[in-house]
């Protein structure tokens, strides 16, 4: 289990202040542990490719309008075919909280998928809802609107706003998705139990800054 569990996390560094050096750490940290992928902010997109060229299991994700997900779609679509270009093979974007709140449905969908036909034929899209924000109504109305505008994944949250992944909500976001959308967990996945817990309830990844902890069996203080 320990395998296959390793091959579920997007081992993840998204600080502002990360440096050049904890890139480069975090990329051979994946490459030891065979993690699915690194997740990182996209100035360093280029250099965790560079690292892991050799590593074709480890992907290269990146952030699409994080971690506010208040740009436009043009700008993220931009995003996203930029990324790509420098080497990104997965994108999580994170959806026009406001405009699901205000239920302006349309948007929200021609946000999603301004994003995954850029990605498309070239990198997994992952949307991320941000449920600490959200109603549980509005958990499942944003899961339906990413499965319809061809979204690979959903994804709980960017561990930047006031909460993160809960087993109850990924439990919410995959029955509402079924069994072929892929189901993200992130913000707060600390130790071996929090991810064991969160596949349980139907993830299939993890996003995590934790991901060797996790394995080692130990707990961090991290908050993504």
């Amino acid at each position: 289990m320990t395998i296959q569990l390793a091959k579920m996390i997007d081992h993840t560094l998204l600080k502002a202040n990360a440096t050049e050096a904890e890139i480069v750490k975090l990329a051979e940290e994946a490459k030891t542990y065979r993690f699915a992928s690194v997740c990182v902010n996209p100035t360093w997109v280029k250099k965790a490719a560079e690292i892991l060229k050799d590593t074709p299991d480890v992907k290269v994700c990146t952030v699409i309008g994080f971690p506010l997900g208040a740009t436009t779609k043009e700008v993220k679509a931009f995003e996203t075919t930029n990324a790509i270009e420098n080497g990104a093979t997965e994108v999580d974007m994170v959806i026009n909280v406001g405009a699901l709140k205000d239920k302006q449905y349309e948007v929200v969908e021609a946000d999603i998928k301004a994003v995954v036909t850029a990605a498309k034929g070239k990198a997994l899209t992952k949307v991320i809802l941000e449920t600490a924000l959200l109603t549980k109504e509005e958990i499942e109305i944003a899961c339906q609107l990413s499965v319809k505008a061809g979204a690979d994944f959903v994804k709980t949250s960017t561990g930047f706003s006031t909460g993160g992944a809960t087993v109850e909500d990924i439990a919410l976001m995959r029955k509402t998705v079924g069994p072929n959308v892929g189901v993200k967990a992130s913000g707060g996945v600390r130790s071996l139990e929090d991810a064991m817990a969160m596949v349980e309830a139907g993830a299939n990844r993890i996003g995590a800054s934790s991901g060797v902890a996790i394995m080692q069996g130990q707990s961090s203080s991290s908050s993504y």
